[in-house]
């Protein structure tokens, strides 16, 4: 039945796309009480910030070619080659990628006047010669590759429409962020995560790669962290952690799809799996029992102890080596076993560590309460039930020059439960519907507490995986909600539950090509 649902979706969205192609958007149809399906530049998401759909398109058939232009070197060149591989697998065509600009097909080039300001920006220009797709930078080329992708059928030849856009993002950080130290995740798992991402224009991916259940990242000098520590997560399964060559790996994958990694490493709490391995990271220098519970604030490393220190050196300075990424996440949250004084102390160690390793710290929002690093990110996660002391902090260091990274835990964190019928999933900060995921603007979230949106990095969307423990309980928990957090992260705005609604409708069968195990939100009117 599953397959049947996939191929009665692929084949409406085919008709769909075709009877579309070149026709404005549609109002309801007469008689049946149903809107008409979406125009293709109105299907995108997220919105681009300006799309003109007109004239005749660009069919794309047996002879199309990817051409990467002159003087684009190496990486648009790898741009193309990824862009042709992507349309490959969804249109059939051999689509080879030629260098050299003249001639028809689908044009990648690097402009420095295209798509307006910022890197990521880029222009897309259809019509009967060819698309063109322009960008000052590879990243801003690959962005374009993806909206492309939107614009033709979920299978099989097409037209792509005349028209153009030109499109840049709204703020420089777009994250999701996925928990593997709960439940073990491959790291080829992630991958295809990282391929889901990147198709909506997220640019950032954080992994809580330890806490108390388990520490799940090879560390030469510490070997026991994964060999002993990995070996347990929620529940008593048996975990698992990844070697360094294949985090190593999964960085590089999501560096050509420019998805940044963060990896976070949780300290001073959360770190019971790391004492379970090595006795000396406690005060009393006994070892830890492994734990497989849910429960959190009960650890707490060794504040006065110069070894500790030593560790978190180690630990940091070699996922430095392994990260190109300028961030280094420390955590910081829970602490509730470490009294203040010590947490601040703590804290103001951890923080030189990070800048001795050659990274910028970003911290959970706890970090305002001790004395953040200049330039130090602090990630937002209350809700509108947080106390305003805690949103005062918060504001006194977005004065302060520190950027915020906004992930309320009733908006954005992908483990609260759609409703009450959600199977997985946890509901502490309530239930997270699809429309109370989108519908609010980050730039004005925390401007009742003092926060302008000058101080706002962007946004990020959080799995923890206490619940979620399979592939497709993962994909079941962030679509389509991680749709609504790339276009809070890309799109300017104003918002339109109505409109955006349709929009994600519109996603459905490319989902269901995808084969992603997505919750089919009632208030979304689905294909």
């Amino acid at each position: 039945m599953r397959v049947l649902r996939r191929t009665l979706g692929t084949l409406l969205a085919l008709g769909a796309a075709v009877s579309c192609a070149s026709a404005p958007a549609a109002d309801a149809r007469p008689g049946d009480g149903r809107p008409a399906a979406l125009a293709p530049y109105a299907q995108l998401l997220p919105a681009p910030a300006s799309a003109r759909a007109g004239g005749p398109g660009y069919a794309v058939g047996p002879v199309t070619v990817i051409r990467t232009g002159p003087g684009g070197g190496e990486e648009v060149r790898r741009v193309g080659e990824l862009l042709a591989e992507q349309l490959r697998a969804s249109s059939g065509l051999p689509l080879p990628v030629v260098d050299g600009a003249a001639g028809d097909g689908i044009r990648l080039r690097l402009d420095e006047g295209a798509g307006g300001t910022g890197a990521e920006g880029y222009r897309l220009e259809s019509g009967p010669g060819g698309v063109t797709l322009s960008a000052r930078t590879p990243a801003g080329l690959f962005h374009a590759g993806q909206t492309l992708r939107q614009l033709l059928p979920v299978a099989g030849p097409g037209t792509v429409p005349g028209g153009e856009i030109t499109d840049a993002p709204r703020f420089a950080y777009r994250g999701a962020m996925l928990d593997i130290a709960r439940h073990h995740f491959t790291a080829e798992q992630v991958k295809r995560y990282v391929d889901q991402l990147a198709r909506y224009k997220v640019n950032t991916l954080h992994l809580h790669l330890t806490d108390d259940q388990g520490w799940r990242i090879a560390i030469d000098s510490w070997p026991r962290l994964a060999e002993y520590g990995g070996g347990s997560e929620v529940g008593g399964g048996p975990g698992g952690y990844w070697t360094k060559e294949q985090y190593r790996d999964l960085v590089a994958y999501a560096g050509e799809r420019y998805v940044d990694v963060v990896p976070e490493i949780d300290m001073p709490g959360h770190v019971n799996a790391a004492q379970a391995s090595y006795p000396e990271l406690n005060c009393d220098g006994k070892a830890r029992e492994r734990y497989t519970g849910t429960k959190v604030g009960f650890s707490s490393l060794c504040v006065a102890a110069e070894r500790t220190y030593e560790f978190i050196d180690d630990v940091l300075g070699e996922l430095a080596e392994l990260t190109p990424g300028r961030y280094l996440h420390i955590g910081g949250d829970e602490a509730h076993s470490t009294p203040a004084a010590d947490y601040a102390a703590f804290m103001d160690r951890a923080q030189q560590i990070v800048g001795r390793h050659g990274k910028t710290v970003v911290a959970w929002h706890q970090l305002a309460t001790a004395r953040p690093a200049p330039g130090a990110v602090l990630q937002y996660w209350g809700h509108d039930k947080t106390a305003a002391s805690e949103k005062a902090a918060v504001a006194a260091a977005a004065k302060a020059g520190h950027p915020l990274v906004l992930s309320p835990a009733d908006r954005l964190y992908l483990d609260m439960k759609y409703d009450a019928a959600t199977r997985p999933g946890l509901a502490w900060a309530g239930f997270v519907p699809v429309r109370r995921a989108y519908d609010w603007d980050p730039g004005t979230y925390l401007a009742a507490a003092g926060v302008p949106e000058s101080a706002v990095l962007g946004v990020e969307a959080p799995l923890w995986t206490e619940t979620i423990a399979t592939r497709a309980d993962l994909e079941l928990m962030a679509f389509p909600r991680v749709l609504g957090l790339a276009e809070l992260g890309w799109s300017p705005g104003p918002r339109d539950w109505a409109e955006y609604s349709r929009r994600v409708a519109a996603q459905g069968p490319r989902l269901d090509a995808q084969d992603i195990a997505y919750y089919r939100a009632p208030d979304v009117p689905w294909t």
